[in-house]
């Protein structure tokens, strides 16, 4: 018989929500043990919050009209936020722009908003795993680490997924379980840190300008992971990634028909504010609209 959650929520938005396409940020590859999107288009994930770990399954048949069952310690505090994570907050329907690439992917996607879990420390790790390497490297590393050090979900998460470490486990991490999870010591000394500061990020969550402040000083913590993190915890639209390897190439070529040099893109992304990284997620969800080439990080290893 199946577990019944402990608790549900049903939210009839006045506007279109794509759930998977919206959490869809939220996952780091197609091995994320945190998230998965089963075939019948039931999207699983888990997640640590202050009231502790949480399972949920977010179902909807109409872009109007989504259920969210949460099982474990954390069911009360996701059934109260899942909304704000799902992009209640968003303000899409503020963008007008007048590219035409835009205007399109705006029309194709409507559902697609910004979301804000809250969680920044959750948001952090893999975004500093994927510090200045490729892409499947850090989804890699990210997997193996949290399969190793995660803890089992409560209620009936499907085989195989795992509730991301906790700030103390973090620091226990032996240096060569780094290593053997391809990780350097600077991107493993940055977490360990962050995961020191944990507390003084999560206090932050309710105010963005504070939470940016909190991670300036966190060593090792530059722009571009800021932006990562505030794009997904905070629901800041305009997170732009400067510093991205693809962001350059991709924008310029969608939208000027020629890749921009690197000091050109944060000026021509001036246009777009408050958006800017709405663009960003336009484009990337933009099959064809430009190629994603740039320079290439190097790659990580070991992986054993």
């Amino acid at each position: 018989m199946p577990e019944p959650p402990d608790r549900s929520v049903r939210w009839q938005p006045p506007f279109p929500v794509d759930a998977a396409l919206t959490l869809s940020a939220l996952r780091r590859g197609r091995h994320d043990p945190t998230h998965r999107l089963e075939p019948d288009g039931a999207l699983w994930r888990t997640a640590l919050t202050a009231s502790g770990p949480v399972t949920y399954c977010i179902r909807q048949h109409r872009p109007d009209d989504l259920r969210v069952d949460a099982w474990g310690p954390g069911a009360d505090r996701l059934a109260d936020s899942v909304r704000r994570e799902l992009g209640e907050q968003d303000r899409p329907d503020l963008f007008h722009p007048e590219h035409p690439v835009l205007r399109a992917a705006v029309r194709r996607l409507p559902g697609l908003r910004v979301p804000r879990t809250g969680r920044l420390f959750e948001a952090l790790v893999p975004a500093v795993l994927e510090q200045r390497v490729v892409g499947v490297d850090a989804f890699a590393s990210f997997a193996r680490l949290v399969r190793r050090y995660g803890a089992p979900p409560p209620g009936p998460a499907p085989e195989g997924m795992r509730v991301p470490p906790s700030p103390e486990t973090w620091r226990t991490v032996p240096s060569w379980e780094w290593r053997s999870a391809g990780v350097d010591l600077h991107r493993s000394a940055t977490i360990v840190e962050a995961a020191r500061h944990a507390a003084r990020l999560e206090a932050a969550a309710d105010d963005p300008a504070r939470a940016y402040a909190v991670m300036a000083h966190l060593p090792g913590v530059g722009v571009w992971t800021a932006a990562q993190v505030g794009h997904r915890a905070l629901g800041d639209a305009d997170a732009l990634p400067l510093g991205d390897y693809h962001l350059a190439t991709m924008t310029g070529v969608a939208l000027l028909g020629r890749p921009l040099a690197d000091d050109e893109v944060e000026p021509y992304y001036e246009r777009f504010r408050p958006h800017r990284y709405r663009v960003v997620r336009l484009l990337e969800l933009s099959p064809g609209a430009a190629p994603r080439h740039g320079p290439r990080a190097p790659r990580a290893g070991p992986f054993h």
